[in-house]
């Protein structure tokens, strides 16, 4: 009877999704929801259209690095590696190290927040309680049991869906400002765009999609990358190209839910400066109710506990890639210091910042410039790894794949543009 029950949880279709969901989730992590739900505080629902246009663009790029990764079984950073010279990794993770960190203690401290405001413990105890409980998972624990971890924990997103149930949205107006929005251009409205797309299309998710996907073929017996064997290209690709697609498609539409609950919320009682995500959340409770609440506030916690270990393992994976160390969450630790060094490091020193002068908001701020000075290149280069035929043997991404990369290259140089603009 174990053996049945163990063997119908494998088949379940939550453990066969790919890295594309985990990726996906990650992306709405506590720093993200903060975004979002200044959006729709700010501005209401005249911002969810930026929904729907990203939606496209990020997964183009997501899956050319899903491809990327599985047709040549190297991660992003040892193709760059291989493929450009030296100068354009060393830039890119350094500034991805620096980015990350800084995201990650913007996302620790809102859980220790949201944790407070839901056990009653000190802010800092919760804190360092979901850091080292982050560390100790990612280090010791296997990736293949690990990662089904991580799995279950996206169907916290659904909370945000759930809050809907909560208050009154109505539908009609939502569909009409969704595809026509009433927006004034000013600088303020651009500030928000340039946050959301800059939150959305970020550059840790494509490294650690890429190095995702060959781990996962390292887990199965006899894979090898499909340059190498042609045989399983076709179901491969499908798989890739599902597996993203879903994901990004949960990702964007659950931050899509993030703007309609705070826009149909906190936007019409005029709560319109949302700077953390615990605030959006306690916002919600005198105006939606303690179940609202409580729904946002689990939700918060869910996605930290994805997007802070992608977060750290997107490092670790990119410069063990650059050094050429053993990288990957099946080593034993002894087996791959270097790279747990790094996600120590990253998440540890995300702590640290909790109690420097440095404010968690300043961090993700900094986080957010240093993104958008490396997504836009960063994007170019993926783009050109993807066309390679050298590199991706007869799997070259298609025309359509690659217009709508060049598209989020425009579109995110463009935000990029505008946030070192003045006014």
């Amino acid at each position: 009877m174990i053996r049945f029950i163990r063997d119908r949880l494998k088949e379940h279709p939550l453990l066969r999704v790919g890295p594309g969901l985990i990726t996906g989730v990650a992306d709405d992590d506590p720093s993200g929801i903060a975004t979002y739900s200044q959006a729709g505080a700010q501005f209401g629902l005249d911002m969810l259209w930026t929904m729907p246009l990203a939606f496209p663009l990020m997964a183009a790029v997501q899956s050319m690095c899903a491809r990327i990764g599985r047709v040549t079984g190297k991660g992003l950073a040892a193709n760059i590696k291989t493929a450009f010279p030296p100068f354009v990794l060393q830039w890119v993770v350094v500034l991805l190290l620096i980015a990350n960190t800084l995201n990650i203690a913007a996302d620790v401290a809102a859980m220790g927040e949201v944790a407070e405001l839901i056990t009653g413990l000190n802010r800092h105890l919760m804190t360092a309680v979901f850091v080292f409980g982050t560390i100790i998972l990612q280090v010791f624990i296997p990736y293949h049991r690990y990662v089904s971890f991580l799995k279950w924990l996206t169907l916290s997103l659904l909370a945000y869906a759930a809050v809907l149930f909560t208050v009154h949205v109505p539908w009609g107006e939502v569909a009409k400002r969704t595809v026509w929005p009433s927006l004034r251009l000013n600088s303020d409205a651009a500030a928000v765009i340039v946050g959301v797309f800059g939150t959305t299309i970020s550059p840790y998710l494509f490294f650690w999609q890429a190095s995702e996907e060959v781990e996962d073929m390292h887990a199965v017996r006899g894979a090898v990358p499909l340059v190498e064997n042609d045989k399983a290209g076709g179901s491969e690709l499908r798989r890739i190209r599902w597996d993203t697609w879903t994901g990004m498609f949960y990702s964007n539409i659950t931050a899509y839910f993030i703007i309609l609950a705070t826009a149909v919320t906190l936007h019409v009682s005029a709560v319109t400066d949302i700077n953390t995500a615990a605030e959006a959340a306690t916002a919600l409770r005198p105006l939606a109710g303690e179940f609202a609440f409580m729904l946002f506030a689990v939700g918060i916690l869910g996605v930290g506990l994805i997007g802070v270990p992608v977060l750290a393992g997107s490092g670790a994976y990119a410069l063990s890639e650059a050094m050429g160390w053993n990288s990957g969450l099946e080593y034993r630790p002894e087996d791959a210091r270097g790279f747990y060094s790094i996600i120590a490091v990253s998440v540890l020193l995300g702590l640290v910042i909790q109690y420097s002068p440095i404010s968690p908001m300043k961090a993700l701020f900094w986080s957010a410039v240093i993104n958008g000075v490396i997504a836009v290149p960063l994007m170019v280069v993926i783009i050109m790894l993807a066309s390679k035929k050298s590199v991706m043997g007869k799997f070259t991404v298609n025309r359509v794949i690659i217009a709508l990369g060049w598209i989020a290259v425009i579109v995110m140089g463009a935000a990029t543009a505008r946030m070192f603009l003045p006014g």
